[in-house]
């Protein structure tokens, strides 16, 4: 079992006084990190996917939740997004029974934020679980086998069951992309369109690394533009995909209110749009190198909880920067190329306007841009 990240951050949470909350989409692990956490622990397991779970705790007050917890100190809601008000039983928990120690996970933040962002509002420690990330991957593999692997992983993505089963990972993905990836979105919405979602995530993979237009989207889906949106903001819940904005703080040169759109994981969108082609062999070997650095960053960014605002860059005059990261009021400009060119350098215009500091990314050293730096 590869050991992950938070694991630590987690185990340090317990006994608190507060609520563990752990999101993510289906799949990545979140309930197998929680059963490692509680190993040593006895605990009363709830299963939100289960109807009489959800039943059981329907409209639930403090006297039946007691009778419900018993002499458990610790109670463990799995998908807690599938339970009624579950942020109104999970803030009765946490405030009457002080002694208890619950943990929540969920699959998608779409109902699970909505129902608890404020019945837990100074009550919870909530945290993102992604797909295996490359640090976890090379420190459970060694650094020799994570980079053989490394333009598989480009292609077929981070996923935990992908990795496990590495000669069945096109299977393991269909399955992905067709029985997971909208489960939440459909079920916690109400959308009666899975087929609109599909051509949306299409369109998207298709467009990777380059701007996207709600415009254009709204008139290759046939729909308005604030159903692109809203349609693009569930994915996002749903942790299928991110949002990068530009960075704009010269109105006159430079390009503001842009966005452009990623994928938490490689395979996933290349399932999406079929093409598990290997990336000698890709036309889009940039976009896909581009996608899994800034992915990875992301999971960086999150397990070691360093706050960052994160931007692309682009002028009138086309210069480009593809990531932008500002710490403390410090930007730090990255340009990502799959393999080392010492004539491509970072805008000389960006650095002096903004005295940032910039690196070039390639494959010989982006070990430094997915790692803890004290690694």
């Amino acid at each position: 079992m590869i050991k992950r990240t938070l694991f630590n951050t987690v185990i340090e949470k317990f006994n608190n006084g507060k609520a563990i909350v752990l999101l993510g989409p289906r799949q990545v692990g979140k309930t197998t990190l929680i059963n490692t956490c509680l190993a040593d622990k006895k605990f009363l397991f709830l299963n939100g996917d289960e109807p009489e779970i959800r039943d059981l705790l329907e409209g639930a007050g403090v006297s039946k939740l007691k009778a419900i917890l018993g002499e458990n100190k610790t109670v463990f809601i799995d998908e807690a997004q599938r339970i009624k008000d579950v942020g109104l039983i999970a803030k009765m928990i946490t405030d009457q029974f002080t002694s208890v120690q619950l943990v929540l996970s969920g699959s998608s933040a779409l109902e699970l934020n909505q129902s608890t962002q404020e019945p837990l509002t100074g009550r919870k420690y909530e945290y993102h679980l992604f797909p295996i990330s490359w640090e976890e991957f090379e420190d459970h593999v060694g650094y020799v086998e994570a980079s053989a692997q490394l333009e598989e992983r480009l292609v077929y993505g981070m996923y935990p069951d992908v990795l496990n089963h590495r000669s069945e990972a096109r299977e393991v993905l269909k399955q992905l992309t067709s029985s997971y990836l909208y489960k939440d979105v459909l079920s916690l919405t109400g959308i009666k369109k899975p087929e609109l979602l599909d051509k949306l995530l299409k369109a998207l993979a298709l467009q990777l690394g380059s701007e996207v237009s709600y415009n254009e989207l709204s008139n290759l889906l046939q729909i308005d533009k604030a159903t692109v949106s809203k349609y693009i903001d569930l994915l996002e819940k749903a942790f299928i995909v991110f949002r990068l904005n530009s960075f704009s703080r010269n109105q006159r040169k430079e390009i503001k209110n842009n966005r452009k759109i990623y994928f938490y994981d490689n395979g996933i969108r290349n399932m999406i749009i079929n093409n598990l082609n290997p990336v000698d062999l890709r036309t889009d070997k940039g976009a896909l190198w581009e996608n899994f650095l800034i992915a990875e960053r992301i999971k960086l960014q999150q397990y070691h909880q360093l706050y960052t605002n994160n931007y692309f860059w682009r002028t009138v005059q086309k210069q480009e920067i593809d990531f932008v990261e500002e710490s403390n009021g410090q930007l730090t400009a990255y340009e990502f190329k799959w393999k080392s060119k010492p004539s491509a350098k970072i805008p000389a215009s960006f650095i002096r306007e903004y005295n940032a500091s910039g690196h070039m990314i390639d494959k010989d050293n982006f070990r430094a841009f997915v790692r803890n730096n004290n690694d």
